[in-house]
């Protein structure tokens, strides 16, 4: 995947973002982050399996969902941050961002099991 530092994507309180697969690292991280394979690998796999869920849903219902979802558990949770971590897509490329063997192993739709969560 191709890594763009930039200055204003993601916005400020976001590390990365994946947008049409390529991923945007803020130009103020720090560059030990960068540096480090591991922090690396982590940002690339959680990118890849957002990747695996845009070609799902034909890349725009994909960001449609994603906003949509964000709204729907911003007024429940009333909190930014809470509405973020539980929006379905994120539970699952957070849950499988350490395994490397995911996307080899994964189901089609499997952020569906994080709707209701």
């Amino acid at each position: 995947m191709k890594i763009v530092r930039s200055r204003w994507i993601p916005f400020k309180g976001f590390w990365a973002i994946n947008l049409f697969g390529v991923i945007f690292v803020r130009k103020d991280l720090p560059e030990r982050y960068l540096s480090d394979p591991l922090w690396l690998d982590t940002i690339v796999r959680h990118e890849r399996i957002h990747t695996r869920q845009m070609v799902e849903l034909l890349i725009i219902p994909f960001y449609l969902l994603y906003i949509v979802e964000w709204l729907a558990r911003l007024a429940i949770c009333r909190d930014a941050d809470s509405a973020y971590r539980s929006i379905s897509f994120e539970q699952e490329a957070y849950a499988h961002q350490d395994n490397p063997e995911y996307l080899q192993q994964r189901r089609p739709y499997a952020f569906l099991n994080y709707w209701r969560r």
